[in-house]
């Protein structure tokens, strides 16, 4: 190891070794609280100053994070944050964790992951890790990032170090937390993923070596790939199923019950969160440089990208049934986040079913008990301030329909049943049939 990497493994072996972390979103801010409970000084950068403000006062923004364990961080004095990028030569190890969405031709973003780069060129010193988290094409760290870097005149591997390590975040999953999950760690090269791995095995539980980070940025988009595939199968299926007048939900319990060679996955509204929808497309693009198809996986896409237009179809025979229009009806969208029971709205699916709803002539409200106020979203910057309504039987009588798209446990569907004169079900609540209940 060379005398610049042997300092850096000395200070991460003793948690002398300050790491910075920046964005710090539902990725970033665990990540930043796991390192700091192992003893690390965390050094938390984000452009938005109220989660700044937020997390030196000590409260939690997100909703399924233990604000017990963020004030514990920031009291003992190992956890600060600031929005000062001329920090960025302190830490001795920096965790990029920002957003890689897709453009409207469904291109792969890499504007905050340029940009991120681009603002450590500067501050960039002899010694320091470098590790991409943010989910990604292979390719990123050891093209794009190193290119960036390399421009301050350091070189990769000698004067400073580069890796990427995918997150792994499942928001509400209570089995499941950022130090509970093995990670994935691969290198631009040997010394640096061999540095990157050291440091996350000081604050995870079990790591997992792989050689090299275009390894690891694929492995990220085999996990998620996979899931988005069997989610357009289980959509698809759906529709197929309802034609023939077949209960998707009574066949997948009754395929479940077999203990071997089946996965369950769930149908619904369409896809959510920030890596499902995204990660297809990556790949797929990535794919075409190289002159290779992903027919399979662009097909998986693009079923799932229709499934909210089904939904509206079918909300819409349902209101023709019972003789109203779209146009001017009232209808009342039940959760925003992107699976039940967080606070999580990334690329939710409610949000593409609203603006549908709202471009024919509807009037549109909505109610999630975990999130009040309807952020403005990058994909539908259009859509009007809301905010989350109360849910009375008064309010559920004077719908012309209520839509389920996110099943939170916190709701209770037999109100919304005895209230609601329809209601247009995506999440399988509803599992006997009831005479105003469509499923879709």
């Amino acid at each position: 190891m060379s005398g610049i990497g042997d300092l850096l493994r000395k200070k991460i072996v003793s948690h002398d070794a300050t790491v910075g972390v920046i964005g710090l979103g539902y990725v970033g801010l665990p990540l930043a609280i796991a390192f700091a409970e192992q003893g690390f000084d965390v050094l938390g950068f984000d452009v938005d100053r109220a989660k700044v403000d937020a997390i030196v006062a000590g409260r939690s923004y997100i909703r399924h994070l233990d604000g017990g364990r963020l004030a514990r961080a920031i009291e003992a004095g190992r956890l600060h944050a600031t929005v000062d990028f001329d920090r960025l030569g302190e830490p001795d190890a920096i965790l990029i964790c920002v957003p890689t969405p897709l453009t409207r031709q469904r291109e792969p973003d890499m504007s905050y992951v340029e940009s991120t780069a681009r603002q450590i060129v500067p501050r960039l010193r002899q010694g320091q890790l470098v590790v991409l988290e943010s989910t990604t094409y292979p390719g990123t760290t050891d093209e794009l990032i190193r290119g960036i870097l390399e421009t301050s005149g350091l070189r990769c591997g000698a004067d400073f170090f580069l890796a990427f390590s995918p997150e792994r975040e499942d928001p509400g999953n209570p089995n499941y937390q950022t130090t509970t999950i093995p990670k994935v760690v691969g290198g631009v090269d040997p010394l640096s993923g061999d540095l990157a791995e050291l440091l996350y095995s000081q604050a995870i539980a079990q790591t997992v070596r792989v050689s090299s980070a275009r390894a690891a940025e694929a492995t990220k988009l085999m996990e998620n790939i996979f899931r988005a595939v069997n989610i357009a199968l289980v959509n698809e299926l759906k529709v197929v199923y309802d034609a023939m007048g077949i209960d998707v939900w009574e066949v997948l319990d009754a395929a479940e019950s077999k203990p071997f060679g089946f996965m369950r996955f769930n149908p619904g509204p369409g896809w959510g969160g920030h890596c499902i929808p995204l990660d297809p497309f990556y790949l797929a693009w990535k794919a075409r440089e190289y002159g290779q198809p992903t027919k399979f996986i662009e097909l998986a896409g693009e079923i799932n990208v229709e499934m909210p237009h089904y939904v509206i179809e079918k909300l819409q025979m349902a209101l023709n049934d019972h003789g109203k229009a779209i146009k001017g009806a009232k209808i009342l969208v039940l959760g925003l986040a992107y699976k039940k029971d967080i606070d999580d709205p990334r690329e939710s699916p409610s949000f593409e079913l609203m603006h549908r709803l709202l471009e024919r002539g509807a009037e549109v409200s909505y109610h999630d008990p975990h999130i009040p106020h309807a952020p403005r979203m990058r994909s539908w910057p259009d859509l009007p301030p809301m905010e989350s309504v109360e849910l009375t039987a008064d309010r559920l009588a004077g719908c012309d329909a209520v839509l389920i798209a996110t099943d939170h446990s916190a709701v209770d569907y037999e109100l919304v049943a005895r209230s609601a004169p329809l209601i247009v079900d995506t999440r399988g609540v509803y599992r006997d049939r009831r005479p105003n209940v469509v499923r879709a």
